[in-house]
């Protein structure tokens, strides 16, 4: 009867085993499907997994460099693929990573945020000006405050007086005195002056009328004892008269020589008068030093703060700060990188939770500086070190008021960006 299953097949003796005499030897059975080839031994599963996985990697280096080679240099064969499927490098992520690199150290304009945001804080138009005490105060200590915070003063006015005060008055004073005695001098010497010029002048009139007489008198004498009518000790007595005569009135000229030219010209009256002239510039400096004892506002403005009261020296906070708030600005710190894309007269939003509204301004200025940065965020993973360039933004007039009681207000301005150059 026939079947489907064929009987297994018995292998030919082995002639190599005829000597194999043993009895217990017994025929090989051979299934026919695991016959192996003639010559070949049958390999196992392992081993043809293996000879497949060996080609693996090769695949995979094969698929990574024509990946690389069509997003990288995209071949003229990849393009016309991708354009005629209508697809575009890296349209099926959200960052695409197949596009041309920008140049080097350049963004794409498209990629460019629309504002240049950076920190800043609210200051007055014209800076805060913080008041010390004058030069050469030394250890003096206020002793009154005449002005509070938030008063206006004008350019002058006295804000504070210190206790030094009292000790340049009374120098000044002294110095006071003192001029009025030179003065007083000055007078005296030069009256002394003129009349001592007055009585040269009469004595040297006296002594000329003198010496008149007593020359015709020796002429006289001198003609009768020509004559013989005159003795010879009258002769010598009238000429002696005339000589003395002579000698008194050029020395009475010579006196008077000396007080010749304007009364001011005389050596005594030179001498007071620069006696004088320095006791007037002692009062000058005195008058110098007793503004050492006022603190003078040095402009138009507004008490922001006072950081000494009476009875304390002032310290390198000074006494108090001033400031125009009149006209309010942001000085604003932007990053270097992003400094070239701020253009002057840009508009500027500014905005902070003290605020009521956000404030509107203009760029005004742009330092020319990189400095480091001052004003930092509260934000945990802010920048602390970078580096910044110093930008002015003027608020407009309604801005202005709302900022004018916030000075040092630290606040976001974020600025119409412009084109990088």
């Amino acid at each position: 009867m026939p079947s489907d299953t064929q009987p297994p097949m018995i292998a030919p003796p082995d002639p190599a085993r005829k000597a194999d005499s043993r009895p217990d030897s017994l025929p090989l059975v051979v299934r026919k499907d695991s016959m192996p080839v003639r010559g070949e031994a049958a390999p196992s599963l392992p081993w043809r997994i293996f000879r497949v996985a060996r080609f693996v990697p090769l695949l995979m280096a094969l698929m990574l460099t024509g990946g690389v080679i069509g997003l990288y240099f995209q071949p003229p064969g990849v393009r016309k693929v991708m354009a005629f499927f209508n697809l575009k490098p890296g349209g099926g992520t959200t960052s695409p990573i197949a596009v041309p690199a920008p140049p080097a150290g350049k963004t794409p304009e498209a990629a460019l945020p629309p504002q240049v945001v950076g920190l800043g804080k609210v200051l007055p138009e014209g800076e805060v000006v913080t008041i010390a005490p004058p030069y050469g105060a030394g250890d003096a200590r206020l002793a009154a405050l005449n002005v509070k915070e938030g008063d206006t003063v004008s350019r002058g006015a006295v804000l504070a007086v210190l206790d030094n005060e009292k000790p340049l008055i009374a120098a000044l004073e002294t110095a006071k005195a003192n001029v009025a005695a030179k003065e007083a001098i000055l007078a005296q010497v030069r009256a002394a002056t003129m009349a001592s010029r007055s009585e040269a002048e009469a004595a040297l009139s006296r002594a000329e009328t003198v010496r008149q007489n007593a020359e015709r008198d020796f002429e006289r004498v001198e003609e009768l004892r020509r004559r013989g009518f005159a003795a010879d000790q009258t002769y010598d007595l009238r000429r002696t008269q005339r000589d003395e005569a002579v000698r008194e009135t050029e020395r009475l000229r010579a006196t008077l020589s000396r007080f010749s030219g304007d009364i001011d010209s005389q050596p005594d009256v030179v001498v007071a008068a620069r006696n004088l002239d320095s006791a007037r510039a002692d009062l000058s400096r005195a008058t110098a030093d007793l503004d050492k004892a006022y603190v003078r506002a040095p402009i138009d403005a507004t008490v922001l703060s006072i950081s000494a009261r009476p009875g304390e020296k002032p310290g390198s906070a000074g006494i108090m700060n001033l400031g125009d708030i009149s006209r309010m600005k942001v000085e604003v710190e932007i990053y270097q990188t992003m400094i070239g894309r701020v253009r002057l007269g840009a508009p500027v939003e500014v905005t902070a939770e003290a605020l009521p509204k956000p404030l509107t301004g203009k760029v005004t200025r742009i330092g020319l500086e990189v400095a480091r940065q001052t004003l930092v965020d509260s934000s945990p993973a802010a920048n602390t070190d970078a580096r910044v360039v110093k930008v002015s933004v003027s608020l407009d007039a309604a801005s202005a008021e709302i900022a004018r009681r916030i000075t040092n207000l630290q606040v976001t301005a974020r600025i119409a960006a412009g084109s990088p150059p």
